[in-house]
């Protein structure tokens, strides 16, 4: 193990403000567009030369991201402009070690003033390939997570363009109708019409349904929300899910959770296993986003959880027909509700349309594999999560050997 020098940030690396790009000027490119909580687009240019370093400057400041292409940070950042010989994912894992919230200059929006962090005493290896050795165990553990973010990306893709393809498209009837092979197995493009007919919702395939979702649910319910200030509802053993949290699209924990009491004490209501679950509220882009619940929780009153009635369709049916109707979902709340709410009455009267139940399980059991796989590579993303967040400090403090880190991450 090589010497640790005590020193500052400032004398580790120099930070940078990022640079001005309204969105009107930015065209779609190849080079990331950076903001203080990740990429929000890409451009034709970039003004950094990756790999590089950035946290947040203003908005959301602190973290830390590592960026391996060129990019463009942009004003909401601070990024790295001269790491001075020091390993740059050494000096990511650094800056992503540091609490920089307490140096919030900002009245409203939180801000960071770089000349206020740069004396930040710090310690870290004088050898450059400890620094090296450091980021390569840490870095094991985010790519395999950001390997199981991507295989995710295609799974999802796939079960998304059968389910376009089948069900909004309907290729497979078309093809029929022109006589064409469906490119299907006989079992599965038997299940399928060879003919349109005309229907309120415009041209659908020959005996198919069109049904308000109410009909074809189990439920359609919102939930509640415990007092916060009794302590004894919180922090028990039973999951409880918010509105924000359907920024994820597979849902496999949640970030809070309460207690038998505050079950009893309020009106939160238990959404089973395969739920669909809808943001009803929320600021941004919140409102209208969808989500699979993949397992048992309660949820509360800005989320409305939809279960399918299995003899008339599937839970994955359900998820994938409302997940690919955001906009929908947003206007008709915009339009329909007066504070701009998706309420379970609007969600009642909205139509759907109904294949027959042997193609829906045809569907449904292509779509439970690749949500089984899903599932399974966010759980060990979790576990690698907490495995890293548990070494980091140790690591970058020098509390934990090389050696030891190395044997516990199995690199």
């Amino acid at each position: 193990m090589s010497e640790w020098i005590d020193t500052t940030l400032g004398e580790v690396l120099t930070l940078q403000r990022g640079f001005d790009l309204p969105e009107a000027e930015r065209l779609q490119g190849i080079f990331p567009v950076i903001a203080s909580t990740g990429q929000i687009g890409t451009h034709q240019k970039a003004m950094v030369s990756g790999p590089g370093v950035v946290i947040g400057r203003s908005g959301s400041i602190g973290g830390g991201q590592y960026i391996q292409s060129d990019f463009w940070p942009l004003n909401t950042t601070l990024w790295v402009k001269d790491f001075k010989g020091n390993d740059v994912r050494f000096c990511y894992y650094l800056l992503k070690s540091m609490n920089l919230t307490m140096f919030n200059v900002g009245s409203g929006v939180p801000t960071l003033n770089r000349n206020h962090i740069h004396p930040i005493s710090v310690s870290i290896p004088s050898n450059v390939h400890e620094q090296r050795a450091i980021a390569h165990i840490l870095g094991t553990l985010d790519d395999k997570i950001e390997l199981n973010r991507q295989m995710n990306e295609t799974l999802e893709a796939m079960a998304r363009a059968i389910f376009k393809s089948w069900f909004v498209d309907f290729d497979p009837v078309r093809a029929k109708a022109e006589g064409r092979d469906t490119g299907l197995p006989k079992e599965i493009a038997d299940l399928f019409p060879d003919s349109f007919e005309e229907m309120e919702l415009g041209e659908v395939p020959r005996g198919w349904k069109i049904s308000k979702l109410s009909n074809v649910c189990e439920y359609i319910m919102s939930g509640g929300t415990p007092s916060t200030q009794i302590p004894a509802y919180w922090d028990g053993d039973i999951p409880w899910l918010s509105s924000g949290e359907t920024r994820n699209r597979f849902i496999t924990k949640t970030e809070k959770t309460i207690t038998n009491l505050g079950v009893e004490k309020s009106s939160t209501r238990l959404a089973r296993s395969k739920s669909t679950v809808i943001a009803s509220a929320g600021q941004g882009h919140t409102r209208g986003q969808t989500s699979l619940l993949l397992f048992d929780s309660y949820i509360n009153q800005s989320v409305v959880a939809l279960a399918a009635d299995s003899k008339q369709v599937s839970d994955y049916y359900l998820f994938f027909n409302l997940s690919d109707r955001y906009e929908e979902l947003r206007q008709i709340s915009d339009s329909h509700s007066s504070r701009g709410s998706l309420t379970t009455k609007l969600l009642n009267n909205l139509d759907i349309i109904i294949p027959s139940l042997e193609l829906v399980s045809k569907f449904s059991q292509f779509t439970e594999a690749v949500v089984g796989k899903i599932q399974q590579n966010l759980l060990q993303s979790s576990m690698l999560t907490e495995l890293r967040d548990t070494l980091l400090p140790r690591l970058i403090s020098g509390k934990l050997r090389v050696k030891e880190a190395e044997k516990l991450v199995g690199c």
